[in-house]
């Protein structure tokens, strides 16, 4: 669970890593945004003014001093938007003439748009903080120049930005308190979306945690259909897969345990028989040896299984490939074994065939291998039967071999599965449940095929398909 919750806090600060710092270029934009619309709004507006009142005092500056000193005061008292905004009129010398708010305005302004006003010969803007007054302002001041180009003063119109500093200030705290809100949201969303993760994982990693302790077969409840619906699927198959494993395994170790307990027992009860004898009787000392012999072989093919099952578990397995008679092979081994059946009762067919039979690449030990524990398996599992039928086929890119006995049969939902390591089904007979597993790894070696059906009629039908060229 610790690495669960570090999970959790992983997630979310790499969100807020890149939410908040998001979250904060949004609120600077709109600050800016909004900085600018007003301000540039609040400009245009005593740009405006102030062009168009100095086109009204053109006739005005080429009066006389006093004059035009008295059309400044007048225009001033009758100025309408005294309330926020100020006129002024400031002389050539700085010294304030006439304002909106009165004679007695305050001293005169020394901010840096009059003196270039004066200088350039333009209208200049200035956005910043007033010196005597310490207020934010902004200002706009234009040139007053007489006929003769003389500069005479400076038309000026001053504003306070603090309603507009307050309305921006509101605007970006509302900004914010939505950034706020947003990430209250996101987290709530987010903790709630990773406890959507987390349980589930949590659940898993509980239910490996058991399986891993050994409750083989343990299932997790499946609560999403996606990917973590998908992996709660695959951890239970994998759990049941194990459990199936396990007792297969255990089922195998009996199975062996039985297999080779009985020729030994056989072994050992007949050596004892034999050796407690105070005369040998050579009808019964051949029956004893007879028994030993066959139960020694059996134990042989049990431990040569076994060996090169291990071999093929540890990829130690290999193959001495050569050009070899197939036909011949295959040939060898049924009248070897069928001699082998006859004493069991049982008859080993083989269909001849009049066409050539090309040689193939592969190990003719192995094969023969193969060979054998297939005929044994089609005896053990079919013999009752008492017949077995053998063909060897040439189909132009492989070679085909087909064993098929007469016995009950396969069920049809074990066929899948008597292929696989020490599955031995519902069969009662003996065997260690590997050696078709082993066959089945040895041709697929050899780039091969190894199939189970059951037959029209009753029977097994194990075909081996062999390729001509690797």
């Amino acid at each position: 669970m610790k690495k669960l919750g570090g999970l959790r806090r992983r997630w979310l600060t790499n969100t807020f890593l890149v939410v908040v710092p998001l979250a904060i270029v949004c609120v600077l934009l709109v600050t800016a945004s909004f900085s600018a619309y007003y301000y540039s709004g609040m400009e245009s507006d005593l740009r405006y003014r102030a062009k168009t009142t100095k086109d009204f005092f053109e006739d005005s500056i080429n009066l006389d001093y006093t004059q035009f000193y008295k059309s400044c005061v007048d225009f001033t008292e009758s100025f309408e938007d005294r309330n926020h905004i100020e006129l002024q009129f400031i002389n050539a010398q700085g010294r304030l003439v006439a304002s909106s708010y009165g004679p007695w305005a305050g001293r005169a302004p020394e901010t840096a748009d009059i003196s270039e006003a004066m200088t350039k010969r333009e209208l200049t803007t200035f956005l910043g903080e007033d010196q005597h007054t310490g207020e934010r302002i902004m200002a706009v001041s234009t040139p007053l120049i007489y006929s003769s180009g003389e500069v005479i003063g400076v038309l000026r119109f001053v504003t306070s930005t603090r309603v507009m500093d307050m309305q921006i200030t509101y605007i970006v705290l509302i900004t914010v308190f939505f950034c706020l809100i947003f990430l209250l949201v996101l987290v709530l969303t987010s903790n709630y979306y990773i406890r959507s993760i987390l349980d589930p994982i949590a659940d898993i990693t509980e239910t490996a945690k058991r399986i891993t302790g050994g409750s083989y077969g343990a299932q997790i409840q499946k609560k999403y259909v996606d990917e973590i619906g998908e992996l709660a699927d695959t951890i239970n198959e994998m759990s049941m897969q194990i459990a199936q494993n396990e007792k297969t395994q255990t089922e195998f170790i009996s199975s062996l345990s039985h297999e080779l307990r009985t020729p030994l027992t056989a072994i050992t009860g007949w050596g004892e028989t034999l050796l407690s004898m105070d005369s040998m009787d050579p009808v019964q000392t051949r029956r004893g040896m007879g028994i030993i012999l066959r139960e020694a072989r059996r134990l042989t093919e049990l431990v040569v299984e076994l060996l090169d099952f291990t071999r093929i578990q540890d990829g130690r397995m290999t193959l001495n490939i050569e050009t070899t008679d197939i036909r011949a092979e295959f040939e060898d081994t049924v009248y070897m074994y069928g001699s082998r059946l006859k004493q069991e009762g049982i008859i080993l067919n083989y269909k001849d065939t009049d066409e050539d039979i090309p040689e193939i690449p592969c190990d003719p030990k192995r094969m023969r291998q193969v060979f054998l524990n297939i005929l044994d398996n089609a005896a053990k599992h079919g013999g009752e039967g008492k017949k077995i039928d053998s063909e060897l086929l040439y189909t132009g890119d492989a070679v085909v071999i087909h064993i098929r006995d007469y016995g009950p049969g396969i069920p049809d939902d074990e066929i899948p599965l008597v292929k696989k390591k020490f599955y031995k089904g519902s069969s009662t007979a003996r065997g260690s449940g590997i050696g078709l597993a082993v066959c089945d790894e040895i041709v697929q070696m050899h780039g091969g095929v190894l199939e189970l059906r059951n037959a029209e009629g009753g029977g097994t039908v194990v075909s081996v398909r062999l390729p001509v060229k690797q």
